[in-house]
């Protein structure tokens, strides 16, 4: 499995990624900047956390025009998996990649602490060695990690199992208690927890570890 990290300006977890990554694959991922306008030929796009452009405007929504993200779009119309965390995936929503909005906490402070996370599909790529339900813990870290979608896209996004994770207790307000939503195809998961900071056995858990190992599962 190829896979490529993009970098922005603020992004502070690519190196946890990396090497969750390699230790999976054994293959060391693509570091892309993010004016570059063309990707490696690769398996997997990994958007991850941080604060892009200092979060100014409003998470992601500048690193959302940043010129690969053209390329990004492009990949992910094709079948390749893009996989947005914390920060990423408030970058995918902007992008339009993935339905929703990621706002200001619920309690408007920055949260860093364990999480337990229900998988609610088991039936993806991200998720094929996880069983329906089962039960895994993270660490959240963000400030603007409240999910949120109107009414006639929650239902839609209900609807066709596109809800990958549920906080068992949700830490920011996110509504229907979602911690990581699918696009419609299934190839673009984003998702606020850090499982590359529950892969290492020095970590409080090794939960994460299993959706880096599905990857490599589906995707060699």
């Amino acid at each position: 499995m190829q896979s490529a990290v993009i970098l922005f300006p603020g992004t502070n977890r690519e190196r946890d990624v990396v090497l969750a990554l390699e230790r999976v694959t054994g293959k060391k991922p693509e570091l892309v900047w993010h004016t570059d306008r063309t990707l490696p030929k690769v398996d997997l796009i990994v958007l991850p956390g941080g604060f892009s452009y200092g979060d100014y405007l409003r998470t992601g929504a500048m690193a959302a025009h940043s010129p690969i993200m053209q390329e990004v779009k492009a990949r992910a119309a094709q079948g390749v998996h893009v996989w947005g965390i914390c920060n990423g995936f408030q970058i995918l929503c902007e992008a339009g990649l993935l339905p929703g909005v990621l706002m200001r906490n619920k309690s408007l402070k920055f949260i860093c602490k364990s999480v337990t996370l229900s998988v609610e599909n088991n039936q993806t790529d991200f998720t094929n060695l996880c069983e329906k339900g089962q039960n895994i813990r993270m660490i959240v870290a963000h400030g603007d990690g409240n999910y949120f979608a109107d009414e006639e896209t929650l239902k839609a996004i209900e609807d066709n199992n596109q809800v990958a994770f549920r906080y068992g207790e949700n830490p920011n307000g996110s509504v229907h208690d979602i911690a990581g939503v699918l696009n419609k195809e299934r190839n673009v998961l984003g998702m606020m927890p850090h499982p590359e900071d529950a892969s290492e056995d020095y970590h409080e858990s090794t939960d994460g570890r299993v959706l880096f190992e599905s990857l490599a599962k589906a995707l060699g």
